[in-house]
């Protein structure tokens, strides 16, 4: 997920901090980064260049306003293979759930089932206020919730319908599209944020319904998910207990932490070994400290392109 950060330069020939042997993990780990700045046929090919390298899977980032990041990831499926697919993250009020069920279905079946949802309220910053209104932050709560039943709803097939207080959908008997290949639909991964203190955790128990959970603290510094080994097996505690409640299990459910092995971006830092051993199933790489500016994106993608050839943090 993106959170709000000051960019800053970077040196090209800066060294990772991952060069050590690979630990063993009590699980097994996966592995994913974030590409931050990067058009279409950019990110296309930098996708390329992890599948090569042994990244377990890429992620775009979606704003209300700005490059699609599901044709973005429909390049991406036509110059890979193995490699997931996905964003992170989804700001889902801000989407018409149709439309986002067909993208869905779309990038899937382009990439023969590799796609991978990451959801969230989303943030309202610039790019949001200039399109929609901040209705606040319980308002955008349900609008994810019936916003993913819809889009859970419609990827299963028909007969679907809702009625919810802002999406209604009635069944569709006509131009019925082709469903995902990843049946019912492609995991959704959403962000679960810890609140300190409190009983009821609505967050966590919305992202323990899914496929995934994205940690956070409430509350958190500006540029970070506020997220620490201790709390992380908090919430994964809770998740747990939330699931079994309802007859889940833990089993094939990922908990997904961001983090920075450049040691730039937020303050999440390795080993990674310590965020397995909390419950983390995947590692993904977040490196939003790169710079955007047009004078400084070739210096960018040279920089991404170096770090995803360079392989996971294993």
């Amino acid at each position: 997920m993106r959170w709000p950060v000051e960019h800053s330069a970077h040196p090209a020939n800066r060294t990772p901090k991952h060069t050590k042997p690979a630990p063993a993990y009590a699980h097994r780990m996966r592995f994913g980064a974030v590409i931050p700045y990067a058009a279409e046929r950019d990110f296309a090919e930098l996708a390329a260049v992890a599948e090569a390298a042994g990244w377990d899977a890429v992620f775009s980032w979606e704003a209300v306003w700005g490059q699609d990041a599901w044709v973005t990831l429909a390049a991406a499926a036509m110059t890979t293979q193995r490699i997931r697919l996905g964003t992170l993250l989804t700001p889902v009020p801000a989407q018409r759930p149709w439309e986002l069920a067909q993208k869905i279905a779309s990038v899937d079946r382009l990439s023969g089932g590799r796609v991978t949802v990451s959801v969230g309220l989303g943030a309202v910053q610039g790019n949001w206020s200039a399109f929609l209104p901040d209705e606040g932050r319980a308002v955008r709560a349900r609008q994810l919730d019936e916003g993913l039943d819809v889009v859970a709803g419609l990827l299963r097939g028909q007969p679907f319908s809702y009625a919810g207080t802002h999406w209604s959908v009635s069944e569709v008997t006509e131009l019925i599209p082709p469903g995902p290949v990843q049946q019912p639909h492609p995991p959704i991964w959403c962000v679960g944020a810890l609140v300190p203190g409190r009983t009821r955790q609505p967050s966590l128990e919305r992202a323990a319904r899914w496929q995934g959970i994205l940690p956070a603290v409430a509350g958190g510094a500006e540029g970070s998910s506020g997220l620490t080994l201790e709390a992380l097996r908090e919430i994964v505690c809770r998740v747990r207990g939330i699931r079994e409640a309802a007859g889940l299990g833990m089993d094939g459910y990922d908990v997904v932490v961001e983090g920075d092995s450049y040691g730039s971006f937020g303050s999440v830092r390795p080993p990674i070994s310590a965020w397995a051993d909390a419950g983390a199933t995947w590692w993904v790489e977040s490196w939003w400290d790169l710079p955007d500016g047009p004078a400084e994106r070739e210096a960018t993608l040279a920089e991404t392109r170096r770090r995803l050839g360079q392989g996971p943090p294993r």
